[in-house]
């Protein structure tokens, strides 16, 4: 994507109480120098939607003006005192606008914003002072940063809240990820508390203003807990469908799978409680999250089949490749990727996944009701999951004709058994679910792979082109897709027996 530099930050902020001392740094074995640097005057405009969504998932995006890094800074979660910051330039010309943000930084928060319009929420002004560290090569260790910090809420009809002062200290590695960064970080921030420094109480400047101002919405990790295992396996879908949903604008390896993944967890345990959620099976989200699904398998299965031919070529003999084969299916599968990518990032865009977010997380919102005096809550039905999988391995037995098609219907139900197993506590039972979702997915990939090589040995042949090596992967395909299937009787009875002992 063309939004600008990435690099992961890693600071700690801290309070400053009236009578706390400069810090000292001396004698810290990492650090042999310290250098101060001239005072900067930074402004910063900070954008959310009128909800304060951003900020409900610890996002700021702003746009700042002086010192070195001017520009428009989109920081996003990324662990522990931790985060993704990605920069975009400063747009100078004449008609530009100061709230015009940059496309590609609204792209990355899309999922969050989705339709809500984002504009200016506060103003913050520091005066920074600066020392950086350094190491025995040379090399920059950490900046520490003294703010006298002077805020104000916007966004309200009438006009800038009062003024908010506070003075803060912020000390940060120059990089996030170098070996021993923690370490360092935990010994340069003990000087900081030796000093009367205390760790702050919110992660970011805006989220002090909009506190103080009462404008701070509650973050979705600070709702209450629903009592219901597979509610909680949904609420933390949802939030994993926004991690991934990033992810994939950003075009991150496996990306696409993970969502992909994540939608379909979020469809199985929705359709497992009725108690929970009250969805019938023809229920208007069920059928958006399959169409999701089935939107990001077009880029997953392209991604799988180029992986796939990849590795088979890259292990055969040179005698056995034969025509532009590499070309067809590595580099074919690739552009197919990349066509089923933008397909994907399409209706990631459009009002239709919008909405269907605000219906998962309204879902989510809604709390199962509390069971009546005397009466115990229904159970999630894990014995009727079980008994899909039985049922559809019954019939796959039996079946004379798309038996494909059959073994496939057995790992849908033993992905659903798996995943309600492992939000209602059944960890045996979810682990030899998974063994059958696995088995039966290299069938599943097998078999579209074979239907692939035929429908290329067929335009290859068209060409010209010799055909021996389609035949020959065909043929390797072939010969898993059968050892998949060996095994999964023998699959199927783990999955009895463990289930019979916890039940």
């Amino acid at each position: 994507m063309g939004s600008g530099n990435r690099h992961v930050e890693v600071e700690k902020k801290f309070d400053v109480p009236a009578g706390t001392v400069f810090p000292s740094f001396d004698g810290l074995a990492a650090v042999a120098r310290v250098e101060k640097l001239p005072a900067q005057s930074l402004n910063a405009v900070y954008f959310d939607t009128p909800g304060r969504d951003l900020a409900a998932h610890r996002i700021t995006l702003r746009r700042r003006t002086g010192g070195p890094d001017a520009g428009w800074h989109l920081k996003l979660p990324a662990g522990p005192d931790a985060r993704t910051e990605v920069h975009a330039p400063l747009d100078t010309s004449a008609q530009a606008a100061d709230t015009a943000v940059p496309n590609d930084l609204v792209d990355i928060v899309l999922a969050i914003a989705r339709d809500r319009p984002l504009a200016p929420v506060a103003r913050i002004a520091t005066t920074r002072n600066v020392v950086m560290l350094y190491g025995g090569d040379g090399a920059g260790l950490a900046e520490f940063c003294d703010d006298e910090v002077s805020a104000w809420a916007l966004g309200s009809a009438d006009g800038p809240g009062e003024e908010q002062r506070w003075h803060e200290w912020e000390l940060e590695l120059v990089d996030g990820e170098i070996e021993g960064g923690r370490d360092l970080l935990k010994r340069l921030s003990n000087r900081l508390l030796d000093a009367g420094a205390a760790p702050a109480g919110r992660g970011s400047k805006l989220a002090k203003v909009l506190e103080t101002a009462g404008s701070l919405p509650e973050a979705p990790e600070e709702t209450e807990e629903s009592s219901d295992p597979v509610h909680r396996a949904v609420a933390e879908q949802v939030d994993e469908l926004l991690v991934w949903d990033r992810a994939v604008r950003a075009d991150t390896y496996d990306s696409v799978h993970q969502m992909r993944v994540t939608t379909r967890k979020i469809r199985s345990l929705l359709q497992a409680s009725d108690d929970s959620f009250g969805l019938s099976d023809d229920a208007w989200i069920l059928d958006e999250l399959r169409a999701l699904a089935g939107v990001l398998g077009v880029a997953r299965d392209a991604e799988v089949l180029a992986e796939r031919y990849e590795a088979t070529l890259k292990e055969l003999p040179d005698e056995l490749i034969r025509g532009p084969v590499y070309e067809r299916l590595v580099a074919g599968a690739e552009r197919s990727y990349q066509a089923g990518l933008r397909r994907s990032l399409s209706a990631m865009r459009s009002p239709r996944y919008f909405r269907l977010l605000d219906a998962l997380e309204g879902l989510v919102a809604t709390q199962r009701p509390e069971a009546a005096p005397g009466e115990e809550p229904k159970p999630v039905s894990l014995d009727s999951a079980y008994k899909k999988v039985r049922k559809a391995a019954k019939n796959a037995a039996e079946a004379t004709e798309d038996r494909d098609e059959a073994l496939h219907r057995i790992r849908k139900g033993a992905k659903r058994l798996r995943y309600v197993a492992a939000a209602t506590g059944e960890p045996k039972v979810s682990d030899r679910a998974k063994t059958i979702q696995t088995l039966l997915g290299d069938h599943q990939d097998s078999t579209v792979s074979r239907s692939h090589l035929l429908q290329q040995s067929q335009v290859a042949h068209a060409a010209g082109e010799d055909t021996f090596t389609y035949g020959l992967l065909y043929q390797l395909e072939d010969d898993l897709a059968n050892r998949c299937r060996e095994q999964l009787d023998d699959a199927l009875s783990a999955l009895r027996k463990t289930f019979s002992k916890s039940h």
